[in-house]
């Protein structure tokens, strides 16, 4: 297969950077799959799987709790709220962490402190239910 530039960032950083054959993206119109000369486009991200393929025995999964997709002649770039590798998930932390963020919602004394709270709640559960764990 023919191979293509592919970027993931992050506002922390620059998850991967490389020439990539197939990457599959949780679009918010439905999972799509791009290859080299993919027509343009631009789509927003759901929460979801993007799967890396750099080659086909070599796969790389990243979470993304959303963001935005651009098909472009150069390449794919992905601009994701964050990117979470699979391998460095575990099923009880995630756990774990919705319960602590649980707490914290009960505990919040503004309404600021609660939102925030909500918010990573809501992504840790939308992690463990892509996960399907």
């Amino acid at each position: 297969m023919a191979a293509f530039h592919f970027e993931i960032v992050s506002p922390e950083k620059l998850v991967f950077s490389g020439e990539v054959e197939a990457v599959v993206v949780p679009g918010t119109e439905g999972e799509f799959t791009v290859l080299k000369d993919h027509a343009p486009l631009i789509s927003s991200l759901k929460p979801g799987v993007v799967v890396i393929e750099e080659t086909p025995a070599k796969k790389l999964r990243l979470f993304v709790p959303g963001g935005f997709a651009e098909v472009a002649t150069s390449g794919l770039t992905i601009l994701a709220n964050q990117a979470i590798d699979l391998a460095d998930l575990d099923a009880a932390k995630i756990e774990a962490g919705i319960g602590s963020f649980e707490e914290e919602i009960t505990r919040a004394t503004s309404d600021e402190a609660r939102r925030a709270a909500v918010e990573k709640r809501d992504q840790l559960q939308e992690l463990r239910a892509v996960l399907k764990i």
